[in-house]
């Protein structure tokens, strides 16, 4: 896969990220006993702009490349962990796997560190 379509397959997933977070708040706001949603929808909606804004730096050159492309990854697998768990909770009354909101809790935690390696590492001389 290219570099332009893994860039694209990110942004579109982020752009999902922010919908899916919409329709998490207003189930939030709407359904009772739903603070788990809260919480989801408000890690979709923080990431989902985390991951675009990754991938814009990156593609601009401000941040390395392979990390900012990495961290942008993190932020949307790590939402997918968090928020999956914590979705399926509420209305299934179980969880993805043992231990997925932590797991995708930390891998947002770490894509965040690695985004501000990609930023302090030197650039490539071209």
């Amino acid at each position: 896969m290219s570099r332009g379509a893994i860039v694209r397959v990110l942004i579109a997933l982020a752009g999902l990220m922010g919908g899916c977070g919409v329709a998490l708040a207003a189930m939030a706001a709407h359904l009772p006993d739903a603070a788990r949603l809260g919480s989801a929808s408000s890690m979709l909606l923080f990431h989902a702009l985390a991951a675009i804004a990754a991938v814009l730096l990156a593609e601009r050159g401000l941040v390395r490349a392979l990390p900012g492309l990495l961290a942008a990854c993190g932020f949307e697998i790590g939402a997918l962990l968090f928020t999956g768990d914590l979705t399926l909770r509420q209305f299934a009354g179980f969880g993805l796997f043992p231990m997925a909101a932590p797991i995708g809790g930390t891998t947002m935690i770490l894509s965040w560190l690695v985004l501000a390696a990609a930023a302090l590492a030197p650039p490539r001389q071209q």
